[in-house]
């Protein structure tokens, strides 16, 4: 076999991790791009390895009967809901696997029987905040640049950057991610722009006016808008913003950011308001159901993007912590308070780390706008911060409670968790690989008593997972 060699008529199997189709050719495992679990296909071999194969599905002979029809017109060249093709029960039990395959297989872990896991009641329209980049050459497909009559050169593009393309943005016409109103005010910035000649930024050249759009939406009907600009040209900014103001009533902020660095993260740059609060307001009912928690969301800060589901997510590792009142809680990663903020009305106090400080004043802020008295927030790297003088300090906690990046804990972390000693820790992931070789780690002075998958993104390949550890006696 060589790379591009066609195989025909390949069953394919089931899906692995990271979201690629799974089957066997000649004894090896091949991983497809492209097909969905019970189709027969054709696929190019892309690359070829001692123990695997790679390959692009080009023809699919037979569908399977698993299949569901793609409600997105973006389908296929959007990598956003790469899934959707894939039948949403179907999708879950894929997820579930992910789970079990990543703690069994890669951490050697034992697990206790699992309960199925929690789909999403939304699976549409689920996300409260999206990012839409500017570009002043829209992508073309390949008909579209064979074409003698040339449709579609020189237009401009408002969307999403093509999957692993940092310089190529195709143009979004509707996007089922966010609800309203949000295809609204990306298509209005878009007629704005256009009408006013206000360039657009190329990604190459590094030249242009309009680089990205975020909007945030709350399930309090508030709206914010950030407009991310390469220079200070307030003619053209108010041009955008006062078309949004004159249309969008449900539009409550309206944030703009100056960036003429060579990438679009505003993380370091100041954010300025234009009209309206400097925040959005989230609402999320108490985990015993006594009230509702507020929270505020400014420009930076990080809250779940699916808000019903955060809301669903947060109850199991509640649940799962099984606070009685007395307990001293330690949660890691908090970002802007929202887990221990939650669960703080069943603690005797929290104490939130997180490494991003304005992450931490968000925190604070959330804690005094609920009036909750009983936190206390620290901001700093959590490998640094949680030492034995931190310990020693604020005192060993009881529970921890953790819900890291991606890229999981650091090993340090993990070494402090297991000289800490608390009687139980609720690991919240998003990324069950790397969960399972924290959780490894930990198993040296503790044991999996509760695992339980939550689906928070539907048509991706992404699932969480929330498990609890006891120490061992």
């Amino acid at each position: 076999m060589r790379k591009g060699d066609v195989i025909e008529n390949i069953v394919v199997e089931t899906m692995a991790s990271e979201g690629k189709c799974v089957s066997h050719v000649d004894g090896k495992v091949i991983f497809l791009e492209g097909g969905a679990p019970g189709d027969t296909v054709d696929a190019a071999l892309t690359k070829i390895k001692g123990s695997y194969l790679e390959g692009r599905v080009t023809q699919i002979r037979q569908l399977s009967p698993d299949r569901a029809q793609p409600f997105c017109e973006h389908f296929g060249l959007c990598g956003g809901c790469s899934w959707q093709h894939i039948q949403y029960e179907n999708q879950l039990h894929y997820k579930q696997r992910q789970v079990v395959d990543n703690l069994e297989r890669l951490g050697g872990l034992t697990l206790p029987p699992l309960t199925p896991i929690l789909g999403s009641a939304k699976t549409r329209y689920y996300r409260n905040k999206l990012d839409y980049t500017f570009s002043a050459q829209r992508w073309l497909t390949r008909e579209e640049m064979h074409d003698e009559n040339k449709p579609g050169q020189g237009e401009v593009a408002l969307g999403y950057h093509i999957p692993r393309k940092y310089d190529l943005v195709f143009d979004v016409r509707q996007c089922h991610l966010q609800p309203d109103p949000s295809n609204a005010i990306r298509l209005a910035v878009k007629d704005e722009a256009v009408q006013h000649h206000i360039p657009f930024f190329d990604l190459r050249k590094q030249i242009g006016f309009l680089r990205t759009i975020t909007i945030r939406t709350a399930n309090t009907g508030e709206t914010m808008v950030i407009l991310q600009v390469t220079y200070d040209k307030m003619e053209w900014i108010e041009l955008i913003l006062r078309r949004l103001e004159r249309d969008f009533p449900q539009i409550t902020s309206f944030q703009y950011v100056i960036n003429g660095k060579k990438n679009d993260t505003f993380a370091d740059l100041n954010i300025l308001t234009w009209k309206g609060n400097a925040y959005i307001t989230e609402q999320m009912p108490k985990p015993d159901g006594s009230g509702i928690l507020q929270f505020r969301v400014g420009p930076k800060s990080f809250y779940q993007t699916n808000s019903d589901q955060a809301f669903e997510l947060y109850k199991i590792a509640w649940a799962m912590a099984d606070l009685k009142g007395h307990e001293l809680v330690y949660d890691l990663y908090t970002g802007t308070g929202t887990i221990a903020n939650f669960v703080a009305g069943q603690a005797r106090k929290v104490v939130g780390l997180e490494y991003v400080a304005a992450a931490i004043d968000d925190a604070k802020v959330n804690s005094a706008i609920n009036g909750i008295t009983n936190t206390d927030f620290y901001a700093g790297d959590i490998k640094d911060l949680l030492d034995d003088e931190f310990l020693s300090q604020h005192g060993r906690p009881d529970t921890v409670i953790t819900d890291p990046p991606r890229a999981g804990m650091h090993e340090d972390v993990c070494k402090m968790l297991l000289k800490a000693e608390p009687e139980k820790i609720v690991y919240v992931s998003c990324n069950p690989a790397t969960q399972a070789r924290d959780l490894k780690w930990l198993s040296e002075k503790y044991e999996i008593s509760a695992v339980q998958p939550v689906d928070m993104f539907p048509h991706t390949m992404h699932v969480e997972n929330v498990v609890r550890l006891d120490r061992k006696r």
